[in-house]
């Protein structure tokens, strides 16, 4: 690929979104081939657009477009970072978001049966006074 700016900023797009090829670029962006195209001829990627892929990846802007900073901020709210995770989570496989999901679904097993063990445990010493 050229070092061209867009070029560069398809390529942080890419690393951002782990598109291995403009097909998956697209498909992650939710954009058609054609206009992936067509920003290449027109050297220009609509900046709502990445202001938007920049907000659901906690990603900044600066780098982004630039390459300048450090990819990666810290989501400034829990609505910012949930948008990001469903965002990250578009992109996987539907084998890997059903392994994600078992995960979840362990964890939050794991945390039922230890409440539920706390509450034994305080009623075990309420009954012990």
């Amino acid at each position: 690929m050229s070092n061209t700016p867009l070029s560069l900023v398809l390529t942080r797009l890419k690393l951002l979104t782990r598109a291995q090829s403009d097909a998956q670029l697209s498909r992650t962006l939710q954009i058609s081939p054609q206009t992936l195209s067509s920003w290449k001829v027109r050297d220009s990627v609509p900046y709502a657009l990445c202001v938007d892929i920049a907000r659901a990846y906690a990603c900044s802007l600066d780098w982004l477009l630039l390459g300048e900073g450090e990819p990666q901020r810290a989501p400034a709210t829990l609505e910012e970072w949930e948008t990001g995770m469903l965002a990250q989570l578009r992109t996987l496989t539907l084998p890997d978001r059903e392994a994600i999901l078992l995960q979840v679904k362990d964890k939050q097993r794991l945390q039922q049966l230890e409440q539920q063990v706390q509450a034994l445990n305080e009623q075990l010493i309420a009954v012990q006074r």
